[in-house]
């Protein structure tokens, strides 16, 4: 049975030709998948380098960006192709051990991107109507009746929300960006890689934040999944028209989301960089800074409402990959309900201890840990989808051609590398304390 069956080959195509019908009718899951790009996690990461470093880690944004299409294309083609989901293929191609521990490790990824979407969206309303942390923590884990509502009227309105969101962000952010008066000398300089980005620890762990927070394991397996909402006839030709215009939806929505991404750095690079302001780690202190840094009253009301909008987009996709990777590892369906109540629990707990034992002001630097735990997943997702895309036996006609091999191998050992790497400079630094 397909993941998320309920909605599986859901939406018609049209038969007739025409780009841009056939362009809308494939538009949607690009933009689910976009969200996890934009979510709490990417604003803290963002904030720390954009304060601490000015605009020199929006080249590791821009790699991430080129990265995160080219993983989600080979997504595209997995589902397509296959008709199943990366989960799915895990679980048929390993042995049952090996596919518990990769359930195991995608559910702690999930967990932890669902841990920093929560304490984002309580943050929001903390700050919009001063609601104590600890009950906007709460408050926020009843959004699952949202979802609810929505899966019951079908997977386009579940689209259409995420989409009105993720445009909702992206106004916010460009006001934002013409208030912060930003130096685009400095932005194009920003996005050419340094050697510095590697030799200094303390830029090297916002890096490998900046890119778990971008390329979320998850959504990976969640992209494999929702592409095959789309009713598309099993022929090779109509499988090819599916690939080609699913892949165009997640690439166009994945360069929404670099602007974004970038656009929360250069406005934390232009406003407390430049000020002097270098350890704005803390949303919160971000918050309270912008209106008096940028002259602005309505700024800081602005960025505490696209936080929210953020927090909320992404814990929809966040229940939607918990669900698709249950059902495909393990071959269990729980009610979505009782999926999302999981999911959100094991989020809540850690989110209330750290607020409760650390204080609000430990949240900041938790949000950028939950996505260097992000990236550390990242490799368990990314080598099988590589192998299977890669596998001719199982893609047919649409195998990588060798040069999206090259590259795809490329892409999963430096991102295997810069861990490893990560985790060698950490282990380093605590013995020699």
């Amino acid at each position: 049975m397909p993941s998320l069956s309920e909605v599986h080959r859901s939406i018609p195509v049209p038969s007739v030709k025409g780009f841009w019908r056939k362009f809308l009718a494939y538009a949607g899951p690009g933009y689910l998948v976009s969200v996890g790009y934009v979510d709490p996690g990417n604003w803290a990461t963002d904030i720390a380098g954009g304060s601490k470093f000015g605009y020199a880690l929006l080249s590791v944004i821009l790699l991430s960006n080129l990265m995160a299409i080219l993983l989600q294309t080979l997504c595209v083609r997995l589902g397509v192709a296959t008709g199943r989901d990366l989960a799915q293929m895990c679980r048929e191609a390993f042995s049952p051990r090996v596919s518990f521990i990769l359930w195991v490790l995608c559910e702690l990824a999930i967990a932890a991107c669902d841990f920093a979407e929560l304490l984002g969206s309580a943050i929001a309303l903390q700050l919009l109507f001063g609601l104590p942390l600890v009950w906007g923590v709460c408050l926020m884990g009843l959004d699952v009746i949202v979802l609810l509502l929505l899966q019951k009227k079908g997977f386009r309105y579940i689209e259409a929300l995420v989409i009105t969101l993720v445009g909702t962000i992206a106004l916010c952010f460009l006001a934002e960006v013409i208030f912060s008066r930003p130096d685009f000398g400095g932005i194009l300089q920003g996005y050419f890689p340094k050697a510095e980005i590697v030799q200094n620890s303390e830029m090297l762990y916002l890096a490998i934040a900046i890119l778990g927070a971008t390329v979320m394991p998850h959504n990976l397996y969640l992209h494999s999944a929702i592409v095959q909402t789309r009713a598309w006839e099993p022929t090779i030709e109509k499988k090819r028209e599916a690939i080609k215009f699913s892949t165009l939806d997640s690439t166009v929505a994945l360069w929404f989301a670099l602007l974004i991404n970038s656009a929360i750095l250069i406005v934390a690079a232009a406003t407390f960089h430049t000020s002097g302001h270098y350890e704005v780690a803390e949303i919160q202190d971000a918050y309270k800074l912008l209106s008096p840094l940028m002259g602005v009253g309505a700024a800081s009301a602005i960025f505490a409402f696209a936080l929210l909008a953020s927090g909320q987009s992404s814990t929809l996709t966040a229940t939607l990959a918990g669900q698709i990777v249950m059902e495909g590892f393990l071959n269990l369906r729980l009610r979505p309900w009782v999926r999302r109540l999981a999911t959100r629990l094991i989020a809540l707990v850690p989110a209330l201890i750290t607020i409760i034992f650390f204080g609000e002001q430990s949240t900041g630097k938790l949000l950028v840990f939950s996505q260097v735990v992000l990236s550390l997943q990242l490799s368990f997702a990314v080598i099988p989808l590589v192998m299977f895309t890669s596998d001719r036996r199982l893609m047919g006609t649409f195998v990588n051609p060798f040069w999206l091999k090259l590259l795809s191998w490329a892409v999963a050992l430096l991102i295997a590398g810069v861990n490893a790497w990560l985790l060698w400079e950490t282990a380093i630094g605590w013995l020699t304390r």
